[in-house]
């Protein structure tokens, strides 16, 4: 095993309690299997504090970006924008993130998250940032924001990208990478049925962790070592070495995040 691939995970939540027990320990197993980079979305203000201190811990590895999970739109969720510009104001991150419209648990908020998310485009221009797409039930009215604020400064990744070709290209068209995850080995997944008609400079790596665990721990706690499976299926996809996949994919995540 290389464990110097050079390997990066451009979305994990290395924060989330279900980490709580073995937080160090994963990491460690991840820099082993060659990850090197780790990017934490940030998902509310709750987490914020968590996320200075992986930083502080591992800063060598550990990279962050700030903004409001769609999920997290609430009633209160001006005074959540607030904090984000706050921190922004206070610091440098790497992006604004992860950021979008999700319709699969709530559609109660649809407006304020709509206006969430245009607003924190807007504080990724300011900052000269890359955002982090995430998009569940809501390709439409992610694409109806996005088209909205099409321009040369707008950049990113769609965070686990799960749409068919057409999606792709447009999200591409957009200015944004796609990050690729456990979906790509599922059975059902689809997206490897048309990944490799997609350019491989247009693709980043992902876990999602502790969510979206890829083949064989489908349905298990995920973490940022199997982003070397993930590598490992794309590798296969696109009939290519592994190494080339770890190379190319960490150069694409350097155009977005600058590091």
């Amino acid at each position: 095993m290389d464990f110097k691939l050079g390997l990066t995970d451009t979305h994990t939540h290395l924060y989330s309690e279900e980490f709580d027990a073995d937080r160090n320990e994963m990491i460690e197993r991840a820099i082993q299997k060659g990850v090197s980079r780790f990017f934490v979305p940030s998902i509310d203000s709750s987490y914020t504090q968590k996320m200075y201190d992986l930083e502080n811990q591992f800063p060598e590895n550990v990279f962050l970006m700030m903004g409001l999970h769609p999920t997290y739109v609430k009633e209160n969720y001006l005074e959540e924008l607030a904090h984000v510009e706050r921190e922004l104001e206070k610091r440098k991150f790497q992006a604004i993130g992860e950021i979008g419209i999700d319709l699969y648990w709530d559609k109660t908020f649809l407006k304020q998250q709509q206006h969430a998310f245009q607003h924190q485009i807007q504080l990724a221009k300011k900052y000269n940032l890359g955002i982090n797409i995430h998009c569940r039930d809501a390709f439409d009215e992610v694409f109806e924001v996005l088209e909205s604020e099409k321009a040369e400064d707008l950049f990113g990744i769609f965070h686990c990208f799960t749409g068919d070709l057409d999606q792709a290209q447009r999200a591409i068209s957009l200015g944004m990478k796609l990050g690729i995850g456990g979906v790509s080995t599922f059975k059902n997944g689809k997206i490897d049925q048309f990944l490799n008609e997609i350019d491989l400079q247009n693709i980043v790596l992902e876990t999602d962790s502790p969510y979206l665990a890829p083949v064989p721990y489908r349905g298990k706690r995920n973490e940022s070592s199997y982003t070397f499976l993930v590598a490992e299926k794309l590798a296969t996809i696109y009939n290519v070495a592994i190494e080339e996949i770890a190379s190319v994919t960490t150069e694409n995540s350097k155009k977005i995040f600058g590091i």
